[in-house]
């Protein structure tokens, strides 16, 4: 008899082990198969690959590249692609497994998946930019599609990079095929509200918590860890709110004024400068110090890994919405949850990007385009009646949200497995 295949040793970072943690804790309060919690305790594949990209300077640079399906029981796969020094094989499978469970909490026809390529873009030229993406975009060609497999952006990627995915996929194809991904820009099929979407989303989620607690976002204090695409329009739509927002930062520095800070003027300035550091308009903060800031909302909106055991006894804010992917350990949350500090896990909170995706998605396959008004309506209900059913969960089984998010994803997961049965 064959041993049964075990995961292998790469896989096996930090931020895959949270990612198994949280699904074998909801796998035991659901009584889940074994059967199934095997098939969905690792990713149905996983592409690594060799990224040769000429330099600017003649030079011939190697980068490794990943692609991840986690599940595509309910439809084709669904996941960014990040450009970071820090991706790998583990990072891009946890954060896979997180898009399977998010996409079938929001209630869309998609599984899960995660790309990325370890790099630095910012050490990279335009033009390198795009023959790394291009080459990537090829080597990945018989494993994306509409039907099959669709990236967008992610942390250190944008609208471009998928412009020039969508092309390469396109010239090898024969024909444009704008499905192929989502996220990129308004002439080339993409959405309007497309950009905004994940902080807009997490604004939805904050305001349905804060009706919940009985309480208005006017004149509540905001801190915001991560100032890219996600914490600015976060940050823009509080402040439209009524919000203070009290302190931001990014990878470099952040900045702080209890009185609130100048958010056009920091936009205007991160616009020029491209990062925070510099702004006249508050006192200078690690983001160590913002994440311990007293506060009444925080926002992270980074990476994974930021709130653990050393300082979630230290985090001092009311309400706190996950606005990056895993960015609280599981022993910090049992720490926030002793606290009383309520969270919106990331799987509810960030999930406005994925859902205008599937926008977007739905839009290009029809090649009829919604205006942007229908588009924030759309985002809004499904957001809410995710929050609303999150939460009918976790007061019915007197669970956290982050716990009922996942009994949710799972259940929905687990019947749509159960339903198609097992090939051949």
């Amino acid at each position: 008899m064959l041993k049964e295949q075990r995961h292998l040793p790469e896989y096996m970072t930090p931020i895959y082990r949270l990612a198994l943690d949280q699904f074998e804790a909801a796998a035991d309060l659901l009584a889940l198969d074994p059967n199934l919690r095997k098939r969905l305790m690792a990713p149905k594949r996983a592409l690594v690959v060799n990224v040769p990209v000429r330099m600017d300077d003649g030079q011939v640079a190697l980068f490794c590249g990943y692609r991840v399906h986690h599940d595509n029981t309910l439809g084709p796969s669904k996941g960014g692609v990040r450009y970071h020094p820090e991706v790998n094989l583990g990072e891009v499978s946890a954060l896979a497994m997180w898009m399977t469970w998010k996409c079938a909490l929001m209630g869309l026809p998609f599984g899960g998946a995660k790309g990325g390529v370890n790099c630095d873009p910012t050490q990279l030229s335009r033009n390198e930019l795009q023959r790394l993406t291009r080459r990537y975009t090829a080597e990945m060609v018989q494993w994306i599609g509409p039907d099959t497999d669709i990236p967008a952006p992610d942390v250190g990627t944008n609208e471009q990079t998928m412009a020039w995915m969508m092309d390469t996929y396109s010239q090898i194809k024969g024909y444009a095929v704008p499905g192929v991904v989502t996220g990129k820009p308004i002439v080339l099929g993409g959405s309007l509200g497309r950009i905004e979407a994940t902080g807009r989303g997490v604004v939805f989620c904050i305001q349905e918590a804060l009706k919940h607690q009985g309480m208005s976002l006017s004149g509540l204090r905001v801190a915001i860890q991560g100032f890219g695409n996600v914490g600015t329009h976060a940050a823009r739509l509080l402040c439209e709110q009524g919000c203070r927002i009290i302190a931001v930062s990014d990878v470099r520095s952040g900045v702080y004024r209890a009185s609130g800070l100048d958010i056009t003027a920091l936009l205007r300035h991160v616009s020029e400068a491209k990062f925070v550091e510099g702004f006249k308009g508050g006192d200078a903060m690690t983001n160590r110090d913002l994440l311990e800031l007293p506060c009444d909302i925080l926002i992270p909106a980074a990476l994974s890994g930021q709130i653990t055991a050393e300082n979630a006894s230290k985090i001092s804010c009311r309400l706190l919405a996950e606005a990056a992917n895993g960015p609280t350990t599981l022993d910090a949350d049992h720490i926030l949850r002793e606290r009383g500090i309520f969270v919106i896990p990331d799987v509810l909170a960030n999930a406005g990007g994925v859902t205008v995706s599937y926008f977007e998605w739905v839009q290009d396959l029809q090649r009829f385009f919604w205006k942007e008004k229908e588009i924030n309506q759309k985002l809004q209900e499904i957001m809410s009646d995710a929050f609303a059913s999150v939460l009918a969960v976790a007061l019915a089984k007197k669970v956290d949200m982050r716990m009922a998010a996942l009994l949710l994803a799972i259940r929905r997961i687990a019947d749509a497995q159960l339903a198609r049965g097992l090939f051949p």
